[in-house]
């Protein structure tokens, strides 16, 4: 989920072009495409998008379809090259496809109540880790290198602790790897892959599920808040169907839609957003060398 090439990370992001499967707005039948980040499991999260576009579809009177990007710069990549006209963005997503491809956040998610969250550092309970200091020299899962609680804003955490050098988890951690996904991360720290694997607050009961799997976990550091992800448009969009499809987002909240909006991403409904709101995550970004905005 990228602008100038600013550092070897934001470059390797942008070089994960993702092909979608389909065009956007210049589609035959001039649908609006809306680009999913690919959180979770694929498979079920089109399943998901593929009921949210036809709730969409419903409430703006525009024809909306669902996609589910390979990872997490495929949205960007692909709102800048016009494939998609709207995209789930995550903060640090919505902040590249803003600088990369001029996008305008539309909604923000409601998220349990809430409009922010926090990143922890999840070990085993029964690994006897107390504090993230004692994480030196072991090993961690990331998310992926575009993600806000899945590396952004904890190397912050790091790098302000004086743990990490150079902006290298490899100045504190013997091992660094991406996992991919939140749950992927989570579970690598339960099948004792990794010593401690970061992901947001509430990734356990989100992806595990399971309470005895729950239980085993416990987290030794948690960030600042990060506002909530939401929705953005490209630029080009006529007024019309920018305004059509926010008032939509809008209306799509419980209970006539909870079931729609858990099976998607768990998620209460949405508010207003504006772009301001991501002030704190273009620091965080700015710290970890990806510049900020021109």
């Amino acid at each position: 989920m990228t602008r100038s090439r600013l550092s070897v990370v934001l470059g390797g992001v942008l070089a994960a072009v993702v092909s979608l499967a389909h065009g956007g707005a210049g589609a035959a039948d001039q649908a609006l495409t809306i680009a999913l980040t690919p959180s979770r499991d694929p498979t079920a999260l089109q399943e998901a998008g593929d009921a949210f576009a036809k709730t969409l579809t419903r409430l703006s009177g525009l024809p909306v379809r669902a996609q589910v990007a390979s990872d997490y710069a495929g949205v960007v990549e692909a709102l800048r090259s016009r494939r998609v006209d709207l995209a789930f963005v995550h903060p640090v997503g919505y902040v590249l496809a803003n600088r990369e491809a001029g996008c305008q956040i539309l909604v923000r998610d409601i998220w349990q109540g809430k409009v922010a969250y926090t990143a922890r550092f999840y070990v085993r309970k029964d690994s006897g880790i107390q504090r993230l200091e004692e994480l030196r020299g072991k090993t961690v899962a990331f998310v992926d290198p575009a993600s806000s609680s899945g590396y952004i804003y904890p190397m912050v955490l790091l790098m302000k602790k004086g743990l990490v050098k150079d902006r290298d988890p490899k100045s504190f951690f013997k091992e660094a790897l991406f996992a991919g996904t939140h749950e992927v991360a989570l579970r690598s720290v339960l099948t004792g892959r990794v010593a401690a694997a970061v992901s947001f607050d509430k990734a356990p009961e989100l992806h595990l599920k399971d309470p005895a799997l729950i239980a085993q976990l416990s987290f030794v550091a948690e960030t600042p808040e990060i506002p909530e992800a939401g929705i953005c448009a490209r630029p080009g969009l006529p007024a019309d169907a920018v305004a059509r499809i926010r008032r939509a987002l809008l209306a799509i909240k419980g209970p006539e839609h909870a079931a729609l909006l858990k099976q998607l991403y768990d998620i209460d409904g949405f508010t207003e957003a504006e772009d301001r709101d991501y002030e704190p995550v273009r620091d965080a970004m700015a710290l970890m060398g990806l510049g900020r905005p021109k």
